[in-house]
């Protein structure tokens, strides 16, 4: 029996709903039921009536879906699958910035721990981010966290001041604007969408044709009809483009923009999960509870 089979097999026996994230390897992304951004994902999470969700994507997202669905079985199939940038701030370092601007209103990016999530006031994605910012009321301080570069262009989409926290993803920080603009030469005529994390997307808007999500540059493969189309994100999301259009080039703005978090979980690591139930994560009752709130939120958003 192939792996792809073995994985078919034990998520009707477990009953498990399998979610991917769009930066997983492609081998993860095809017997995957659902793949998507974070957001996507989270609601896919809060909608199952499955028993067990099998999460292929980085620790957060699968403590995201244990905090909307308390009563299931949340698997993360390698728990070496963390997040550089989820790393760049803990919940005490958060407390402490929170307690020099009181009343201020926490905006945190998906990409944190539950603990630091169970102390802010919103969540949100890169896809719905802006959105979120808009519903904090205008006479309110706004600390948002942890990209600085996602902030920034929220920042600018919004005309909101905001406190930014100095973090980033490292992957997608190493894209400067230089090499926008060296693509560009490359590959003349080509469309430009990047994602908002990336270290040129608001340096650079002269060079870029659209500051997307992962979700959002999914919906541009199905849509557009461009000849060439350059892509600045991780570059697993290129698998699921192409398969959308085979008739526009997608382009990577360099190959070696990988994410080695992402792609920690190959199909052996989740046929093993199902069959093994490693790795439960669980998220404590307390936390859960406060980080639900600003998860709500954002999932209404």
């Amino acid at each position: 029996m192939s792996l792809e089979a073995e994985v078919r097999r034990l998520k009707e026996e477990r009953g498990a709903v399998l979610l991917a994230h769009n930066y997983q390897l492609p081998e993860v992304q095809d017997v995957a039921d659902f793949v998507g951004d974070s957001l996507y994902l989270s609601r896919k999470a809060a909608e199952t009536d499955r028993p067990v969700i099998c999460f292929a994507g980085v620790r957060f997202m699968a403590e995201t879906a244990k905090i909307l669905n308390p009563t299931k079985t949340v698997l993360l199939p390698d728990l070496k699958a963390g997040c550089g940038l989820a790393d760049s701030i803990t919940a005490d370092q958060l407390r402490a910035w929170k307690a020099e601007h009181p009343g201020a209103v926490v905006v945190a990016y998906i990409n944190t721990s539950a603990d630091v999530k169970a102390e802010s006031d919103y969540c949100c994605t890169s896809s719905n981010a802006t959105k979120v910012v808009g519903l904090v009321p205008a006479d309110k301080e706004i600390l948002f966290l942890p990209d600085m570069f996602l902030g920034d262009y929220v920042r600018k989409r919004t005309g909101r001041a905001m406190h930014l926290w100095v973090g980033d993803c490292p992957v997608h920080a190493k894209m400067r604007p230089e090499d926008l603009q060296r693509a560009r030469a490359e590959h003349p005529g080509a469309e430009v969408v990047a994602h908002p994390e990336c270290g040129c997307s608001t340096a650079a808007l002269p060079h870029v044709d659209r500051i997307l999500s992962t979700d959002g540059m999914v919906r541009f493969a199905e849509e557009t009809r461009a000849p060439e189309v350059l892509v600045a994100t991780e570059v697993g999301i290129l698998h699921r483009m192409r398969k959308l259009n085979t008739t526009t080039k997608f382009t990577p703005l360099s190959e070696g923009t990988i994410c080695p978090y992402m792609k920690q979980i190959d199909l052996t690591d989740v046929r093993d999960s199902l069959a093994k139930n490693q790795f439960v994560i669980d998220v404590p009752d307390a936390t859960a509870q406060k980080a639900r709130r600003a998860l709500e939120r954002m999932i209404a958003a």
